[in-house]
């Protein structure tokens, strides 16, 4: 059955709306002509995704988000990991809010999990389009915080 799933790892932080994130997620891959299978969204710190990104990427640097695609040729599969901290401080550093800034990241993850890169100009320009379009689609009041 399909499923997107939110977790905590090495820090306390709870999304609030779940229901609300879920439909609108599951609105974009619907949108992309996909179909889920299971979705994990787990929010942590910049310490632990450096973690991730050193082990399983060789990249030493922070980053907001690293997804991991286990899909299979059906069926949408992943784990999507962002950094609180990177939210936050680009919240800051584009004078946006947390909760744009972590929507923003929630659906950029979930892009790369639907088959979009950011390598060249071109993919960073279309990767922006569709951010842009999904986040114009959600309804604000289901905002984290």
């Amino acid at each position: 059955m399909a499923s997107i799933h939110f977790f905590s790892e090495d820090i306390t932080f709870q999304l609030k709306n779940k229901n609300a994130v879920r439909k609108w997620l599951k609105s974009v891959i619907i949108y992309e002509q996909h179909s889920l299978l299971t979705l994990n969204y787990i929010f942590c710190s910049d310490a632990y995704l450096l973690e991730i990104n050193t082990k399983y990427l060789n990249h030493n640097y922070f980053t907001d988000v690293i997804t991991f695609d286990n899909s299979s040729s059906e069926l949408l599969e992943g784990d999507i990991f962002i950094s609180i901290d990177r939210i936050t401080d680009n919240a800051t550093k584009f004078n946006s809010t947390f909760d744009f800034e972590l929507f923003r990241v929630m659906v950029h993850g979930l892009l790369h999990l639907l088959g979009y890169n950011d390598h060249s100009d071109s993919e960073i320009a279309q990767i922006r389009l569709k951010e842009n379009y999904y986040l114009s689609l959600i309804d604000f009041t289901v905002r984290s915080t």
